[in-house]
């Protein structure tokens, strides 16, 4: 059984799943809502999720968690969450593309344009192409505006655009000239459960790669492009493990 975990959006999707060779059984996704924060929710919701079907964290095959692009604060929480109930109980981890998830909802045989909010009112973008349970990115992930992406849009006409950002940029994508009908609805969130059929778990428990996994942030941070505040020298720190 495994638990999964999204926080790359406002709206966070929890999972306790079975994965076998007949495909995923859903035992319960909760979905939580804002005004509650993460913040606050986590780690309490994992642990009601895990008591009300009595399961012990570590009986759990593995966690698996959204790697963005998205929320940078949500992003860390998750991660963070994940990372440290994986090393109190010894869990193999694997983490995956919040916007890919969402691909896994799209229909199929067309491009799908996945937006998500990301800072200055731009918007993160994912290319996807969906065949039965998998999908297949069709570009690396980026950032641009609502205008590049009506933009990209028009200049593939057979795409469709679905996710988080069109609960808030579906007038300003309408208003660039992306049609109503190309504009999907229903799909405000990355589900945890599809993050879970994305994943692909290591074989063995390692802190290396526990300690080395990172949100995908797609661009850098607001402290980090700000010339007030300059990196500081030596090399760039990482999450890893040194080698001594």
């Amino acid at each position: 059984m495994f638990l999964a975990l999204d926080t790359s959006t406002l709206t966070m999707s929890l999972a306790l799943v079975e994965r076998g060779p007949d495909g995923v059984r859903v035992v319960e996704h909760q979905v939580v809502r804002p005004p509650i924060k993460q913040s606050e929710a986590l780690p309490g919701v994992v642990g009601e999720l895990l008591a009300r079907h009595d399961v012990k964290l570590a009986a759990l095959e593995g966690l698996v968690v959204g790697l963005g692009p998205g929320s940078f604060t949500g992003l860390r929480i998750g991660l963070a969450t994940v990372k440290s109930l994986a090393y109190a109980a010894g869990l193999k981890v694997a983490g995956a593309s919040s916007l890919a998830a969402v691909a896994m909802e799209g229909p199929e045989d067309v491009p799908l344009f996945v937006l998500a909010v990301a800072r200055k009112d731009d918007l993160y973008l994912g290319a996807y192409g969906r065949r039965g349970g998998t999908v297949e990115a069709l570009e690396p992930e980026t950032a641009m505006s609502p205008q590049e992406v009506a933009q990209r849009m028009a200049a593939e006409p057979r795409a469709v655009a679905l996710g988080p950002a069109l609960v808030d940029y579906r007038a300003a994508l309408e208003s660039h000239g992306v049609a109503p009908e190309r504009l999907l609805s229903g799909h405000d969130f990355p589900s945890a459960v599809e993050l879970v059929r994305l994943s692909r778990m290591p074989e063995t428990f390692s802190l290396e790669a526990l300690f080395s996994m990172e949100p995908h942030y797609v661009r850098a941070s607001e402290p980090e492009r700000n010339p007030k505040f300059p990196p500081l020298p030596g090399p760039a720190p990482t999450a890893r493990l040194k080698d001594d």
